[in-house]
């Protein structure tokens, strides 16, 4: 194993759904797991292949209601490809046949997964087998699979068949088993010469047309054998001792939501009978991914390091520059699997900070879809009352609420209302991204048009969301959840959701506060224009300013309240509960098959107070609470930091990253132990069978990040590069590149108590760096080092 690959040694059936997602290719438009070729879905393989975006509605029965879910669709499976010795009933398979030996490597730096496995026949026979698998990232419409048969000690004759499979499901996640999930209708299947077998069918709400065309070449001539949903393809070989024999699978997918075609079948069929060879395609596909890390360059060492590149790899994989093109959000599981059903969650907001310094162009897409659905959040908030516009918690297709209404608890075996849609802060995420990638890019055009209408329809929502309260002298924002997300309801209350979630009305004054400055620099006539379109006038502005520094905050024994009332709640016997349970991460489930609720214990999921360490600088966020009327020192973020740190059970993912992130300024000495976690999180499945329906993007997205922005204390303002670096001793030597404001393939180094910056040669205006002592300017084809004076922590 190296720096740039990732690799498994031996079959282990309990690990395969685990394998299958780390080693998912993927190239922005699609992504197909890393299964064997030779296996169907069972309850040991999974074989997913999804296109971004591409989603579908059905109706189920559940726990004795209608029940309604979008999900991202399982797409017909365009990998099967199995054989066996002619005479021979089975199909060899590592669960039919013995495995002598068997290997899985991902290369990173090309995209290319290859397996090799040796099964034993008998009587000294073996029969070799090596494939190379790649989805290609040059063109995002072509995957291909290379099979390379040897025979060890033998003679003979190998049957292959070759199918497009469209008899598939969404059933990759157990949970949801008892929701419906056949979405694909209408198979059709055929070929058009002996070589291209093709398969096309429909999803049977939304109605997109799919298509897959495959062409199998090498060995002796082919024949059809199409049965029921499968395009099926057979060919015999004639195999000889020491001689390798070649099978080339190469695929063509299309859906009728691709621009610029006008049948998917007839264009899927086209682009695989002019691609070219498997050497050829992989050829092309190895300069697109060199393109890809030299721009998304990561220079980190150790095992940190090696995850890190994981990372990158699959946040490359699910959100390229193929991405900007589409009408496609942030899958906060990738394109690797189906948990959370393929929805958009909040977790761009740890995805697109590292998006905006590498590939601004797929950040502003991304943003753009969530403009593209603000008439439908205006009509959420409309639906509640409200002015302005109400994102949902979960995203789909187009903009509505998607959240599930009903989740299972797997240990009780009971279905639960889910009140997470109550998450209305997913608004002040979107508005976050908006911000940060207009500093990052300098994209004014985007602000001032899409990115301002966006910002002001969430600021609009707050302030009609904020109502007075005579006995506090303040405003409040009742009724809703925090990032907690364990916390949905008080104690025995009929009605779910909170008061004052701290996190929540922080975030919605920064959002009025941002806008409000944000309208006073427009150009006039675009400020003219926008207050046209939406009605907006000088007495709502005022009010928002009022809003903006009235919203409650409460506090307990000297500490950041996470909601009103959270002092209020019981304490949890923590080490008593690990005695028990040990892993005690999905805290909630464990209470509610035990008849209790988190709702009545102080204990949180993941950071959710905390979370404004993360997304705010410490001034700026004393800044924030101070308009507030609150002032917050150094001491005061500690007790608070470490009231928090002994209360949270980490149930997600992202709670170890936001955990290292903040210590990494408060408590530096405990900081790597939850980067550790982070880094951890997917590769090692510390979620406990998580993994294996999908990967964490925005955990992956936000460790990259921590590097990048956490540990550099990287800002952008005032259209300079602000840096106030805090480097572990863990993680002292790193370096990166990114691009800022025209600049391409910036190069920020720390090592040894230094910074070294070095900027391409460009035509564009030195790069002015601010660190907390000094001031340095570096020009295009220049480049400096800078001694540092860091802080100290504990």
């Amino acid at each position: 194993m190296t720096s740039w690959t990732w690799e498994y040694d031996d079959y282990e059936p309990s690990g395969e759904r685990l394998r299958e997602s780390l080693c998912t290719l993927g190239n922005g438009y699609l992504a197909t797991r890393g299964a064997l070729p030779e296996c169907a879905a069972d309850a040991v393989h999974y074989p997913g292949t999804y296109a971004a975006g591409c989603y579908d509605r059905l109706t189920s029965d559940v726990a004795g209601r209608r029940v309604e879910n979008e999900d991202m669709v399982n797409l017909p499976n365009w990998l099967p490809l199995r054989f066996r010795p002619v005479g021979r009933e089975e199909w060899l398979t590592p669960d039919t046949a013995e495995v002598l030996d068997h290997r899985h490597v991902l290369h990173l730096s090309c995209g290319l997964l290859e397996r090799r496995t040796r099964y034993e026949l008998g009587n000294g026979r073996v029969l070799a087998v090596r494939q190379q698998r790649l989805v290609h990232m040059a063109d995002p419409h072509l995957a291909a699979l290379r099979t390379e048969f040897t025979a060890e000690g033998f003679t003979g004759e190998l049957d292959v068949e070759a199918a497009l499979d469209g008899g598939v499901t969404n059933s990759g996640v157990p949970r949801y088993r008892d929701l419906e999930g056949r979405h694909l209708t209408r198979v059709h299947v055929g070929s058009t010469a002996q070589d291209t077998m093709w398969l096309r069918c429909r999803t049977r709400t939304s109605d997109i047309r799919i298509a897959m065309a495959a062409r199998l070449t090498g060995g002796r001539p082919v024949t059809e054998a199409h049965r029921g949903g499968c395009a099926v393809q057979r060919t015999r070989l004639y195999l000889f001792p020491g001689r390798t024999v070649t099978i080339d699978k190469t695929v063509a997918v299309h859906t009728s939501r691709d621009p610029a075609i006008s049948d998917p079948l007839r264009a899927a069929v086209g682009r695989v009978r002019a691609a070219p060879g498997f050497d050829d395609l992989l050829e092309s596909h190895l300069t697109a991914w060199k393109q890809l890390w030299r721009c998304a360059q990561l220079d980190v060492p150790g095992e940190a390091g090696r995850i890190l590149r994981l990372h990158l790899f699959h946040v490359l994989q699910t959100l390229s520059p193929h991405t900007a093109d589409l009408d496609v959000g942030v899958p906060a599981r990738g394109l690797h699997g189906e948990a959370y059903r393929g929805h958009v969650f909040w977790d761009e907001l740890f995805v697109l900070p590292y998006l905006d310094l590498h590939f601004p162009e797929v950040s502003r897409a991304l943003l753009t879809y969530r403009h593209r659905r603000l008439d439908r959040a205006r009509a959420a908030a409309r639906a509640i009352g409200r002015r302005g516009a109400l994102y949902p918690w979960q995203s789909g297709s187009d903009g509505r609420e998607e959240t599930q209404e009903l989740h299972l608890n797997p240990r009780s075996g009971r279905w639960l209302p889910d009140h997470s849609r109550l998450q209305h802060h997913v608004g002040s995420a979107i508005a976050y991204n908006v911000w940060r990638y207009c500093e990052a890019s300098g994209d004014t055009e985007f602000l001032h048009t899409k990115g301002a209408e966006t910002l002001l329809e969430i600021a609009r929502f707050w302030a009609d969301s904020a109502t007075w309260d005579d006995n506090l002298g303040r405003r409040r924002i009742r009724g809703v959840v925090g990032p907690d997300e364990y916390h949905d309801a008080y104690p025995d209350a009929k009605q779910p959701g909170l008061d004052d979630n701290a996190y929540t009305n922080v975030t919605a004054a920064w959002v009025l506060t941002r806008t409000l400055g944000l309208l006073r620099t427009l150009p006039e006539p675009r400020r003219r224009e926008l207050m046209e379109r939406t009605g907006l006038d000088s007495g709502e502005l005022d009010q928002w300013e009022d809003v903006s520094r009235t919203l409650h905050v409460p506090f307990h024994d000297g500490v950041i309240s996470q909601f009103e009332g959270y002092g209020d709640l019981a304490e949890l016997d923590w080490d008593g509960y690990r005695k028990r349970y040990g892993d005690i991460r999905r805290l909630d489930r464990i209470l509610e098959a035990e008849g209790d609720t988190v709702n009545r214990y102080r204990a949180s999921k993941q950071a959710d107070v905390l979370m404004l360490g993360f997304l705010f600088s410490p001034a700026e966020l004393h800044s924030l609470l101070g308009r507030l009327g609150h002032r917050l020192d150094d001491g005061q973020w500690q007790r608070t930091v470490e009231y928090y740190l002994r209360r949270t059970s980490h149930g997600s993912t992202l709670s170890g990253l936001v955990h290292g992130w903040v210590l990494a300024r408060a408590r530096r000495a405990e900081a790597w132990t939850y980067c550790q976690e982070a880094l951890l999180g997917d590769v090692a499945d510390l979620q406990g069978g998580t993994t294996g329906e999908g990967i964490h993007l925005g955990a992956m997205a936000g460790t990259l990040d921590l590097v990048q922005r956490g540990l550099t204390g990287l800002e952008i303002r005032a259209g300079a590069l602000w840096l106030d670096p805090v480097p572990l001793p863990e993680l002292s030597s790193y370096s990166f590149s990114l691009r800022f404001q025209g600049h391409w393939g910036v190069r920020l180094r720390l090592e040894h108590g230094c910074l070294e910056i070095e900027v391409p040669p460009s035509d564009c205006s030195p790069i002015s760096i601010r660190l907390p002592d000094r001031t340095v300017s570096v020009a295009p084809g220049e480049a400096c080092r800078v001694p540092l004076t860091l802080k100290r922590t504990r």
